[in-house]
């Protein structure tokens, strides 16, 4: 095997990996990666059409990743709407996903009498947030689940710093659950208090 057939094993192994990505913008990017690969290879040996394919889906990627990063950061894209904390909608949603919720909330218990919100991106699920008022201004997040396939967005930016949805309610300070994995909340400006972060608004 040479080194074009190397590439060519790689532009296809690039293909057959981005399709088995959960998050979109991570699908779209790796995609776009396998099919320029693809152009090359196919162009070395020329095999035309597989170039013009790998072309057009090239530019597909290339428009829908536009798309998404235009808007990853455009207010207009989220909507976070208030539930009731026995809503049905939302007792299927966490049992649902409660495997994926308790790989990165390994420490989530619902008491069912959180203050209960959906986060939206337009017309698809981005997460759930589950809080408790402590008082002295002070929210208590219980659940901060995002969807795999928004985890490549920013819905924790927009729930947290443009929303509204605290400092509508009256609170002034904004505390994590302990022992969440992989959190995120010091890329969006929480600082880290102990095993917790803390943000004030």
């Amino acid at each position: 095997m040479d080194w074009l057939d190397l590439v060519g094993w790689a532009g296809s192994a690039l293909l057959v990996w981005s399709l088995l990505q959960t998050g979109l913008l991570r699908l779209r990017l790796l995609n776009l990666i396998g099919c320029v690969v693809l152009i090359v290879f196919n162009a070395a040996i020329e095999v035309w059409p597989m170039v013009g394919l790998n072309i057009v889906l090239a530019i597909i990627n290339v428009v829908y990743l536009y798309k998404m990063l235009a808007t990853r950061h455009d207010d207009r894209a989220y909507a976070v709407v208030e539930v009731s904390p026995g809503d049905a909608f939302l007792t299927y949603l966490l049992s649902l996903h409660a495997e994926d919720i308790a790989r990165f909330n390994p420490g989530f218990k619902r008491s069912g009498s959180e203050l209960a919100f959906l986060v939206l991106r337009e017309d698809e699920l981005a997460g759930v947030v589950l809080m408790h008022d402590y008082g002295h201004g002070t929210a208590q997040i219980e659940l901060d689940y995002v969807t795999q396939r928004f985890r490549d967005f920013t819905p924790g930016e927009f729930v947290y710093k443009r929303s509204g949805l605290f400092t509508s309610r009256g609170f002034r300070r904004v505390v994590t659950p302990p022992g969440m994995v992989s959190p995120y909340y010091g890329r969006i400006g929480f600082r880290r208090v102990g095993d917790v972060y803390e943000l004030e608004m």
